[in-house]
Formats: structure tokens, sequence, C-alpha cells
């Protein structure tokens, strides 16, 4: 285990493109683990809100942005709401077994369930599942498919048995329901994380386009937006979904649960395809490293999963219970790490990110992003600088997948702390610029700063004119890197 004491080569520029989130829990709630887990290679903080308190939160938020303060890093936060959750009520006997073939009802009585009915406490259920419509249970474990409905009684028949058990969760991946697009727990929850200023909300469950432009109204326009993708009908708008969104999570959980699992991997690859095509982070989540929750190295297929992501060119990685309930939280950190390492080392991967194809817009700011990712290669070089007040520069700039490092300047500390999570990005925070001279005097000065570039060598920076402005990015510079003065 690293400790405390022990200093990693370059803690801002950590020798690899794609970056690593990590859950916080039982397991990372204290200062020390917190420090530790970022200390091996996490980038991106997740606050789950389906789990712990308020003040569990705050404690966490506060530990992280005191160690922005001790290491000089940005830290990015992502605040997860929990979104609908389905459950079947209780039972008299505590649980009973299904079997296949049996009939079973799910209805409106709140009496204590038996292995012939259980009461429903969803009304929106009720109103919008049709007959040959599937319910799930428990992960998916029980399927059942719907014989009637009149609106009190939902008859199914069992295709799929096995045990039932007080309040397990229920899917209904074959019905649009009526949905109000945050509970009344998602609304507390994203209060605290407004009031936290955390740097990205995760929304959970989002259906439709509709539903996250409903949800969108509700978030501060100075918060970043992350989809989760847990529902097929999501697939059906992926497009409109990733335009409308700031990224996009690969939710394989409750999305492996509502489609079949031969599925998931071709649902994985169209949601990072888009993500790319769009120049939108992607994250992959759920169970990449799940059996280091109780063992300290990673099964063979759970390393080529994770493998598997960063050849795809993802953004970023995701471990859930892994880094917050798990025996090993900082050996998963560690070993995701080495994972990802490993792959961006291989020629293959290279080779695989210049095969994607992307399509340009007519803007200038796409063509200065376009003309810096070029010349970088002309002239071999191994910094790209990108000035950003908003964050859409670097993410152009990103999306084009450079084999160099990405630095971001911004003004803005918050744009730094987003950004945290963007493919193959560095950041850093820098005071305003109102001249050409001063522009450059700044990149050289952070490139030095994060020994990125040695002097003599080229960097490419790209800025919009007049400074400061959003939306402006307009030109592009090649300067170089000397000892004493930092001229072009």
């Amino acid at each position: 285990m690293i400790s405390l004491t022990s200093k990693m080569k370059d803690l801002n520029n950590r020798n690899r493109k794609a970056k690593i989130v990590a859950t916080l829990g039982p397991a990372s709630e204290s200062e020390k683990m917190i420090e530790l887990l970022f200390l091996s290679g996490v980038d991106v903080f997740r606050l789950n809100f389906s789990h712990g308190d308020h003040k569990d939160h705050i404690k966490k938020v506060k530990i992280l942005r005191s160690l922005e303060k001790k290491y000089s890093k940005f830290i990015c936060i992502l605040g997860d709401l929990q979104g609908p959750k389905f459950r079947v009520g209780k039972f008299k006997n505590k649980k009973e077994n299904l079997k296949t073939g049996q009939k079973f009802i799910f209805d409106t009585n709140k009496k204590d369930g038996d292995i012939k009915r259980v009461y429903l406490p969803h009304k929106e259920i009720f109103k919008s599942i049709n007959k040959g419509q599937r319910l799930l249970v428990n992960d998916g474990k029980i399927r059942l498919v719907v014989s009637s409905n009149d609106k009190e009684k939902i008859v199914c028949k069992v295709i799929s048995g096995g045990e039932i058990s007080n309040n397990k969760g229920l899917n209904i991946p074959d019905t649009k329901l009526n949905l109000k697009i945050l509970t009344p727990k998602d609304k507390l929850d994203l209060a605290l994380a407004i009031k936290l200023d955390l740097d990205w909300i995760a929304l959970s469950f989002i259906q439709t386009n509709k539903d996250l432009i409903s949800a969108k109204k509700l978030i501060p326009s100075k918060f970043k937006v992350m989809v989760k993708v847990e529902k097929p009908s999501a697939m059906i708008e992926l497009s409109e979904i990733t335009k409308n969104s700031d990224g996009i999570m690969v939710a394989r959980g409750d999305l492996g649960v509502e489609t079949n699992p031969e599925d998931v991997p071709i649902h994985q690859r169209s949601m990072v395809a888009e993500c790319r095509k769009q120049g939108k982070p992607c994250i992959i989540a759920t169970q990449m490293l799940e059996s280091m929750i109780e063992s300290p190295t990673p099964t063979r297929a759970e390393a080529s999963d994770v493998a598997t992501a960063i050849f795809q060119g993802v953004d970023a990685v995701m471990l859930s219970a892994e880094s917050a309930a798990g025996k090993f939280p900082v050996e998963s950190v560690s070993m995701m790490n080495k994972i990802i390492i490993r792959v961006e080392s291989d020629d293959k991967y290279r080779n695989n990110l210049k095969t994607f194809e992307l399509s340009h817009s007519n803007s200038s700011a796409e063509a200065i992003a376009t003309a810096a990712f070029n010349v970088a290669g002309i002239i071999n070089s191994n910094c790209l600088v990108a000035f950003s007040s908003s964050g859409r520069s670097i993410l152009r700039c990103a999306r084009m997948r450079p084999d160099v490092t990405l630095l971001g300047l911004t003004t803005n500390p918050k744009v730094a702390r987003q950004n945290a999570l963007t493919w193959g990005t560095v950041m850093d925070v820098v005071d305003e610029i109102s001249t050409s001279t001063e522009m450059v005097d700044r990149a050289c000065r952070v490139v030095k700063k994060f020994k990125i570039s040695k002097p003599g060598s080229q960097i490419i920076i790209t800025a919009g004119v007049p400074f400061g402005k959003v939306g402006s990015t307009n030109i592009m510079r090649i300067a170089t890197i000397i000892k004493d003065k930092d001229l072009t």
C-alpha cells in the first residue's frame, strides 16, 4: 500500500490519458484513506447519494477540498443522484420462493405478501404497464411477464423463478413510465450538491431526451450534467441525449438488468463512439474490478474489461463498490492505474484511436483545434496548450485524442475541476491575459512548472481574441521553451 509520505513522480501529469473515477463509501470515508486513493491515481471522486447521509457527504467534500490545497491539484467531485427506485413490499414470511410457470400478482393491497401476491407501492407502474411487458425482481434474477392489469392488480406469469424477499428492487424494462424528473429525495440531494458547489451532477434513470431537458431546468448552468444511461429507451434517443448532456455514464448495472447481456457491450461501444463524435466525456461504470471487493487482485476477465474500455478511447473508468465498500480500495485504484498505463503504452492503442473518423463543423474553434492537432504531429511537439474560459476548447482538443499532453488553462477553478474528468487533460488556473505576449509567457511557465516539456521544445497554444471572451477561440501560436525566460 502507498504511504502518505510517498510522492508520485508527477502528480499533475499522471502519465496516462484516461481518468479514474472512484466512489467514496464506508471503506473510504477517512481523511487518510481518501488521500491514499488520490495519491494512488483517482482523478474524480463520486459521492453516491443512494448511500450515506448529508453529514457524511459534507465531511468528504471538506477533505477533498483540503487535499486540493495541500497538493495544488484540482480534484473533480461528481454528485450522483439516486433517481426513482422501485421496490416490492414486504412478505409475511419475509421471503418466498416463486416457481417458474406460476401466477403471481402485484397489487395495491398494503397487507404483507405471500406466495401468490405482494404489495407494489408505485402507482405509476399500474398506470403504464401493459400485457406482455416484463417485470424483473432482484437484479433480474426473477422474471415475470404481465398477463393483465386492471390498475389495481398486475397479474403475471413467472418465466424465471427464484427467491423474492422484503423490499427487493424492481425493474420495468419495456415500459416508459410517467415519472417526476426528480424524486423528493433527489431534490434534497441536489440542493446539497449545489450548496457544496460540486462539479458534476449525475442524473439516474433518464428515459428520454425530454426528461433530460426538464431535469436540466432544475440545475444551475455552472454545473455539468452527467446522464447515466440505464434504460433501454435512452438508447433510442442516444444522439439527442448526448447532445443535451455534458457527459454520459455507461451504467452497466441496471442497463444490464433491463437488456440482454449480449447487448450491453454493443450499447457500451455505441455510447463511447457517440461521446467521442460529439466531444463529450464518457465514463464506463459498474463491476469493472468487482472481485477486488474481496480479493487484492482482479480476475483476468476484469483486467480485460478495463483494457477494452481504454482501447475504445473512453474518457474515464469507474470503481463503485470496489472503492466504496471493498476490502482493497487502494489496491483497486492502483490496479486500474496500471492497466490504463499498460494499454496506453501499446502501439495498437494509438492505432485504434486514429481509425475513428471524426466529422467537423465549420466553426473557427473547431478549425483551430484540428489545426493544432495536425501541427503538433508535424513539429513533433509533446504539449498542446488550450486557453479556455468555459472548457469547450479543451473538449474540442481532447476529442481529437492528441498524442501529446493537453494542458488546459483557465481563470475559473470550477472549469479546471470539471475538466479533470476529460481525457488526456492536465488543468491549471491562471490570471487573466490581455496580450499575446502574456499568453505565451503564461503557457510556457505552466509547462515548465509541470515539467511537461524541456527547454528547446516547441509547444502549440490555442486561445481566443479578444482574450477572456467565451467561445472566441480563433488563434494558434507555436512557442519555444527556453531556459531563462519564456519567449517565443
